[in-house]
């Protein structure tokens, strides 16, 4: 008896000290963002905390970094093992991870035959750590950065984008569809989630090569994401650009070409009939529509996303007539995108060809095809940044 007394006592204690460790409170700071910046003179890098840490910092050579060890700290889930491609000539990459459950590192690659010497000390209100690297005189000598170029306006005048002078850093690509929707399917059983999801990849290929930019896909695989979730990425992302690719669908079997939307209102039959097929898959309901509606009139990245949606299609015609004579140029045009609706940046959603017509899903099958497509799709981006006055 007095056995079974103690067991069970021991039972509940073990039992109370669990729930009181589970209770402990997580003493951790949460890292958010890390921020760098390439003046003529040197290199910023800027580690946003919020509230006082101890940290240190090490250099170390074979191969050359600077490292900064900063402790009872975590990272937001969004930088975990992130890597920051540097364009200049004396750093290579920033890169930040999780080192222990309770330490945080930053490392910096870079050529110490480059360096003159660098800095790390403490910004207050909010708390941060930043990280001057100074680069030697002979790199100060030859300078590799452009002088910076003026917005260009856009058909409707100067944006409050173009007015602050604002660039590009992110860009979210959107393979539509995937996984338990295949999205439309052509006749020979082609489906849109995987001639997408293709293109998007080829395109991510495209600007992996540029360093100054960080591209972002909503999925690299076939899979599900629900289309309200697409946008959800974008903003979490802190996109600068969301691009969403699909396929097209028609009834009328001879219908064919290329189109782009930004969001906007439209009494076009076609365009109706386009956005209905993409928006199948919202869960929505009536109760929504007045929000929805409030979204899609209070849009303000308008004048910028028309002028994207243009760029895109100008450039995705011209790349495709090159080798695809007859392909039409459906233009560019607004519409009621539930992709669209809530992204928090320019935005649009490229309709890259019409799989419902038999000679266009051939050609969507092609390696050459969707290449082109890619290419077309890219080189609107690219001219686009360039009125910024921000190009690649």
């Amino acid at each position: 008896m007095k056995r079974n007394f103690f067991l069970s006592l021991g039972v509940a204690l073990l039992l109370v000290s669990s729930i009181s460790f589970s209770f402990q409170k997580d003493e951790r700071v949460e890292i958010y963002d890390l921020r760098h910046f390439t003046h003529p003179t040197f290199t910023r890098i800027v580690v946003d905390i919020g509230t006082l840490r101890e940290y240190s910092p090490h250099e170390l050579p074979s191969p050359d970094r600077i490292f900064v060890d900063i402790y009872q700290a975590k990272l937001n889930p969004i930088l975990h093992n992130k890597t920051y491609l540097v364009k200049n000539d004396y750093i290579n990459q920033i890169r930040i991870a999780q080192r222990s459950p309770n330490t945080v590192r930053v490392v910096v690659d870079l050529d110490f035959s480059k360096v003159k010497r660098f800095q790390v000390w403490p910004a207050f209100d909010p708390f941060r750590i930043v990280i001057d690297i100074y680069p030697s005189e002979s790199i100060l000598e030859t300078p590799t950065e452009k002088p910076p170029q003026p917005a260009k306006p856009t058909k409707e005048g100067y944006s409050m984008a173009r007015q602050l002078g604002l660039g590009i850093q992110r860009i979210v690509i959107d393979p539509g569809h995937g996984g338990k929707d295949p999205g439309t399917i052509g006749k020979s059983g082609t489906m849109e989630k995987i001639i997408v999801l293709d293109i998007c990849q080829r395109l991510k290929k495209l600007f992996d090569a540029n360093q100054d930019l960080e591209v972002i896909m909503t999925r690299e695989s076939d899979i599900y994401v629900p289309v309200e979730n697409r946008t959800v990425i974008a903003n979490q992302k802190q996109a600068d650009l969301f691009i969403s690719v699909h396929a097209n669908s028609n009834p009328v079997k001879k219908r064919s070409g290329v189109e782009t939307f930004y969001l906007n209102f439209s009494q076009d039959p076609s365009v109706i009939e386009t956005a209905a097929l993409e928006n199948a898959t919202s869960t929505k309901n009536l109760s929504e529509m007045r929000s929805i509606l409030e979204k899609i009139a209070k849009n303000s990245k308008v004048m910028e996303s028309k002028e994207l949606a243009n760029d895109i299609q100008k450039n995705l015609v011209l790349t495709l007539q090159k080798k695809y004579k007859d392909v039409k140029n459906l233009g560019y045009k607004g519409g009621p995108f539930w992709v669209l609706i809530g992204v928090e940046t320019p935005s649009v959603l490229v309709e890259v060809s019409y799989l419902s017509n038999a000679k266009e899903e051939t050609r969507l099958k092609s390696d050459q095809y969707r290449q082109y497509i890619a290419q077309g799709i890219y080189s609107g981006i690219k001219e686009y940044m360039n009125s910024l006055g921000k190009g690649i």
